[in-house]
């Protein structure tokens, strides 16, 4: 590791991500044209609404939107939209907020859809005082189920892009939209991890909300970009329950510059460094025994792959959680990405590597698969004892 890293000033460990565009691992490597332009802007002063509209312009480029602005994360930008589908410019329902009272509140959104990203996607409905209306079972929706959850008190509905919600069973977007739209209901749609800037839009969501700070190496930051007077309604709830959610001239700048380096990016040759890894992690481990390593499509079209690790405890002497926490736990710590683990494998996701960390990687794997091969027995502990750690240890927080 660099003799300048900043982590080991903070006290903290130099951890290596092949966890993927995870918010609780710091997201994503800035890119360095949003690094500068946040240096260069923090020592001044600006007029952040002007500021915001300069990010609109970049956002109506890059999405093919009517407008947009930027704001605090994907997740205040569902709680944003869904304010806006409420008020529209009404400043004085604005500032009643989360008192709904006189206005349409429901928002619909698939049973499926209902997934967490660090906390749940109905509460950031619930935050502005709307009401979730599920649709359908969590495997299984029907246009009819969406059409009669819409009532005259429905405000919106939203529909969730990510591989937390359930991949099969669901109503595809365009056929979401068009009942939404019969009925004249807007869409939002959450696509925090997606890289399809204009997609969604096309498909006949209303809005659509991005995170800066993943796929597009930016600030930590949220995109809402769609139809100019949804946008605009959800702007404005920043002079009432967004003011909690506000954004820094940091974040603002940031963004816009992340959302121009992404149009100058050389995505093929991103994908190549990507595909260059795991090539090199299912070289090195193809020999192990008790691992399979097979090279898998992201579930949401995204145009990337990640390594799926599968591990046979009986063979490898460790179950797939195990190895997920002694790599996290060693030097350096390798944090590997485990929403699956109980299902005996993982996921090695390269796309915030490094120059090098690749075979860091291949290493420290292989140093644990031979630690576990001596092993007399299977290194097998309980998920139910590790699930509660993790929740005593956030319980214990800032100890």
């Amino acid at each position: 590791m660099s003799t300048t890293d900043i982590r080991s000033a903070l006290g903290l460990r130099p951890i290596i991500n092949v966890s993927g565009t995870m918010t609780a691992l710091g997201a994503s490597i800035v890119v360095p044209e949003a690094v500068d332009t946040v240096a260069r802007i923090l020592p001044q002063f600006v007029e952040i609404n002007d500021l915001q509209r300069q990010a609109s312009r970049v956002i109506v480029r890059l999405c093919g939107s009517e407008a947009g602005f930027v704001t605090a994360s994907c997740s205040a930008g569902i709680t944003l939209a869904v304010a806006g589908a409420m008020t529209g410019a009404d400043l004085a329902a604005i500032e009643r907020l989360p008192d709904t009272r006189g206005l349409k509140d429901e928002v619909v959104i698939l049973s499926g859809h209902l997934v967490g990203y660090g906390a749940p996607v109905e509460q950031g409905i619930r935050l502005a005082g709307a009401k979730v209306v599920p649709v359908g079972q969590v495997t299984s929706a029907q246009a009819y189920q969406l059409a009669g959850a819409i009532t005259e008190r429905t405000a919106a509905a939203v529909y969730v892009v990510s591989h937390h919600t359930v991949q099969f069973g669901q109503i595809p977007l365009d056929e979401f939209a068009m009942i939404a739209h019969e009925r004249g209901v807007p869409v939002i749609v959450d696509a925090a991890s997606e890289y399809d800037l204009r997609g969604f839009l096309a498909k006949g969501a209303d809005v659509a909300l991005y995170s800066a700070h993943k796929f597009l190496g930016g600030p930590t930051a949220g995109i809402v970009a769609g139809h100019k007077d949804l946008v605009r309604a959800a702007f404005l709830q920043n002079t009432g329950i967004g003011r909690g959610m506000k954004v820094g001239k940091e974040s603002i700048a940031g963004t816009i510059a992340a959302l121009e380096a992404w149009e100058r990016r050389d995505h093929q040759a991103v994908r190549a460094r990507e595909r260059a890894a795991l090539a090199l992690w299912q070289r090195e481990l193809a020999s192990r025994t008790g691992i399979t390593a097979t090279i898998v499509a992201d579930p949401t079209n995204n145009p990337l792959d990640r390594l799926k690790l599968a591990v046979d405890p009986q063979a490898a002497h460790i179950t797939a959680w195990d190895l997920t926490d002694v790599l996290a736990a060693g030097a350096p710590p390798v944090i590997v990405r485990d929403h699956e683990v109980e299902h005996g494998y993982v996921f090695l996701d390269p796309c915030n590597l490094h120059p090098g960390e690749e075979e860091v990687v291949a290493q420290r794997i292989g140093e644990e698969l031979d630690r576990a091969a001596r092993s007399n027995t299977i290194i097998a502990t309980s998920l139910i004892e590790r699930r509660k750690r993790r929740v005593d240890s956030l319980l214990r927080w800032p100890d």
